[in-house]
């Protein structure tokens, strides 16, 4: 279960890249965010500490990456 609740996060973190950095912390972050306070939740944490580290550690990483440092190619439904 735990697997699933970390690749589903996972993907969901790799599926919302903007084009600018603003746009992948922001997405980033609210995205961190639900993944921190469901898996606080999941593991007995308080869920507002949760989102709190979520959100900055996904704000973080959008914010400092570059569009092009992750390229899973053309998505499926292009193809």
């Amino acid at each position: 279960m735990l697997r699933l609740i970390i690749c589903s996060g996972l993907v969901i973190l790799l599926s919302a890249c903007g084009t600018s950095s603003s746009d992948r912390a922001l997405s980033g972050g609210a995205i961190g965010a639900g993944v921190g306070a469901v898996g606080s939740s999941l593991t007995g944490g308080s869920p507002y500490t949760g989102a709190i580290i979520g959100g900055a550690v996904g704000a973080a990483a959008g914010g400092l990456t570059d569009e092009d440092d992750v390229n899973l190619g053309k998505p499926i439904w292009r193809k």
